[in-house]
């Protein structure tokens, strides 16, 4: 009794060992890609979780590349505006001093004159207020349009791959550390970028 049962636990160890031995030198379902730095990335399809660096997708994805270009134009067309109002009203301001200095207006006139003067400069403050806080709304619309774009098509991108959590990494975020076969970043960019490229052709 005591030898069949002696058997039995080798038997047991023996099935366990090589169960251990089939699941950690099985074949693997590994894909690669390759990076932005052309370097051919290796990606583990065994696991049921993965990670893209997020600050590397959106700053090379060209959605965001092509809107962020759309919003510099506008800022630049904006602040060309402003300074040129600025420049006019710094003008007026000038020629008022002039004639005040030379005594070519009266009392009455020069101070009308100044209160239109401290309005038209109120004006000149609050535009520039509200085009500042107009293009920090637009950016963060650009930047919801961008991340709403990449996780339609993680969604779209995870029916074939079935990953369980599909995790954002960037740096001094809350992963600190990252097995680098995990990482998908590049895979997801070139499928992004082929699927905006499909997009603006239509």
């Amino acid at each position: 009794m005591k030898k069949l049962s002696l058997w039995l636990n080798i038997v047991l160890v023996i099935a366990v060992a090589g169960i251990y031995f089939l699941h950690f030198t099985g074949a693997k379902s590994v894909n690669s890609a390759t990076s932005e730095d052309g370097t051919e990335q290796v990606i583990d399809r065994d696991f049921a979780i993965a990670y893209v660096n997020i600050d590397s997708l959106v700053s090379n994805y060209n959605l965001f590349i092509d809107k962020r270009d759309e919003l510099t134009q506008k800022r630049n067309e904006s602040e060309a505006e402003l300074q040129l109002k600025s420049k006019n009203f710094e003008s007026e301001v000038r020629d008022f001093q002039d004639k005040v200095s030379k005594g070519l207006i009266t009392r009455a006139k020069a101070q009308m004159l100044q209160q239109e003067l401290g309005q038209k400069e109120q004006e000149l403050y609050a535009t520039r207020d509200n085009l500042a806080m107009q293009l920090a709304e637009e950016e963060q619309v650009m930047y919801r349009q961008v991340l709403n774009e990449i996780m339609e098509y993680l969604t779209e991108y995870n029916k074939e791959y079935n990953y369980r959590y599909i995790f954002s990494n960037s740096f001094g975020g809350q992963l600190l550390y990252t097995d680098k076969s995990l990482d998908i970043t590049s895979d997801v960019l070139k499928g992004l970028n082929e699927k905006h490229q499909k997009n603006k052709g239509k």
